[in-house]
């Protein structure tokens, strides 16, 4: 089979995977050593999905043949789909030339199993390998990790990659009973406790010996980017109050960087195991919205899903955020001139840096309504909320079904995800 014509299957076969950002990576350049590759700098062409992902990355599979026959696997062993599968040198070939014609920033590799986890780990080693030691290559690598691995592979893995991931692939052990036999769950969560934690312990022996410079060279890095893993969101019956409470799990005992989620896709041939039709995007959209709200706005999954009222579902005609604020109408509206850190990352519309900015400017006076219209925030979203000098949102408050109503998206913009 042509080089261009297995590009094309294993590149496709690949587009299932989310776990791909290249954010995280360390800086590392090759300019005055001989080598080739940046992750910094101008001259990356980055595309994006329709959805949002970045395909800055060459994506593909090593090979789409599989030993395993997950129900929910386009590439599962019983699909009848074309398969391909690449040389490393192939791969090495590939990336390399995509580089230097600027259409890439790295590597985002992954495979199905063939033979066993151990054989296939050393493929998606070899390339990483060559890369780095023949070709001094210093772009961005992601190697997605065979949970079934040795320890040994997966610790040559993390020399070489920026980020390792290992998808959990369903957010509990019955689904994955029932949709992938043939992995274990205890399994896939020892990998990710293992590559946890050499991340853990490479990073604590850097900072003692960048104390100590003088008694030795610093060791090198292991997965600086950390890892991450992908969810698949609809092809079994968990709710999204499972599926947060599984990734906050995750990033608590795995310090995950990232949970991605995934909208179960129509497959051919598919089982009857598997759900008629795939959930709406705008289900992941809002697992992606509250995902950021458990990281970054000190949210926990009780304030999001499953207390109060909130169900065990998110709702889809509003996000998460503005879902708890009218659940909660006693909380508001928060003065912006006196409110905690914490009572400002509720509020709707209100992102990180804003609530940086209003912290600071506090040191200097009081806060008008004129001072809120620099925050580039969306006023209309913000006002009922919240309260100034010389704004006050009246008893709006006191009706949240009819807020809900004047603040949830028109019906046709909700439909860009359908």
């Amino acid at each position: 089979m042509e080089l261009a014509q297995k590009l094309n299957i294993l590149a496709d076969a690949a587009k299932y995977d989310a776990s791909c950002a290249s954010s995280g990576g360390g800086r590392r350049h090759s300019l005055g050593k001989g080598g080739i590759g940046s992750t910094e700098g101008m001259g990356i062409c980055h595309s994006y999905t329709p959805d949002g992902r970045c395909v800055s990355l060459l994506k593909i599979l090593l090979t789409n043949f599989c030993i395993y026959d997950c129900v929910y696997c386009v590439n599962r062993a019983s699909s009848n789909v074309r398969r391909a599968r690449f040389a490393t040198a192939e791969v090495v070939k590939l990336t390399l030339d995509f580089y230097k014609r600027n259409y890439i920033e790295g590597l985002f590799l992954s495979s199905g199993i063939i033979r066993d986890g151990d054989y296939t780990m050393e493929q998606l080693v070899e390339v990483a390998r060559s890369l780095r030691e023949d070709h001094r290559f210093a772009g961005y690598i992601h190697l997605k990790t065979i949970p079934e691995a040795s320890p040994e592979l997966i610790e040559r893995a993390g020399r070489y990659a920026d980020r390792l991931s290992i998808n959990v692939e369903l957010p509990t052990e019955e689904g994955l009973r029932q949709l992938a036999p043939q992995k274990r769950a205890d399994g896939i969560r020892a990998a990710m406790g293992q590559v946890h934690e050499r991340i853990a312990v490479n990073r604590g022996e850097r900072r003692e010996q960048a104390n100590k410079p003088l008694l030795r060279a610093r060791p090198p890095r292991f997965a600086p980017a950390g890892q991450s893993t992908q969810m698949i969101v609809g092809a079994d019956g968990a709710s999204d109050a499972t599926i947060l409470r599984a990734s906050d799990a995750l990033y608590g005992d795995y310090r995950m960087r990232r949970v991605y989620y995934s909208a179960f896709s129509p497959i051919p041939d598919a089982s009857a195991q598997l759900p008629p039709r795939p959930p709406p995007l705008l289900r992941e959209h809002r697992l992606y919205q509250a995902d950021w709200l458990l990281r970054f706005y000190e949210f926990r999954v009780e304030d999001i899903v499953g207390s109060n009222g909130g169900g065990d579902m998110l709702a889809l005609d509003i996000d998460p955020k503005l879902a708890w604020a009218l659940r909660h109408p006693e909380c508001f509206p928060v003065d912006l001139n006196s409110a905690s850190r914490e009572m400002l990352l509720r509020v709707p519309g209100l992102g990180t840096r804003n609530v940086q900015k209003i912290l600071a400017s506090r040191r200097h006076g009081r806060l008008r309504l004129d001072d809120l219209g620099r925050l580039r925030a969306p006023l209309a979203r913000m006002l009922p909320f919240v309260s100034v000098l010389d704004h006050h949102p009246r008893r709006r408050l006191d009706d949240p079904a009819r807020l809900r109503a004047e603040l949830a998206p028109a019906p046709r913009q909700a439909d860009l995800f359908a």
